[in-house]
C-alpha cells in the first residue's frame, strides 16, 4: 500500500504508480468525500467519458412513479 504525507500547505501528492494505473491527469478535479475517519478521493469524469456507460443495462426491474406506496402521495 502506498502512503503519502500531508505537506505544510495541506497538499497531498498521488504516487506515480497510482496516477498511471488510474490514468489521472494534472489539473483533474476530484470529489472529496469524508466517511468517518477516512477520506475518499473520487475523480470527477467529464460527461463525454460517460457516454454509453449504461449500454446493455437491464431495465426490466425499473421502478417508476406508479410503484410508489400510497402513503407517499
Amino acid at each position: 500500500m502506498a502512503s503519502v504525507t500531508l505537506s505544510s500547505k495541506f497538499q497531498l501528492s498521488i504516487p506515480k504508480a497510482i496516477r498511471e494505473d488510474m490514468h489521472l491527469q494534472a489539473g483533474q478535479k476530484f470529489a472529496v468525500i469524508p466517511k468517518g475517519d477516512t477520506i475518499v478521493l473520487a475523480p470527477i469524469r467529464p460527461l463525454d467519458e460517460m457516454r454509453g456507460i449504461l449500454r446493455g443495462a437491464d431495465t426490466s426491474d425499473y421502478r417508476d412513479r406508479t410503484d410508489r406506496l400510497e402513503r407517499d402521495r
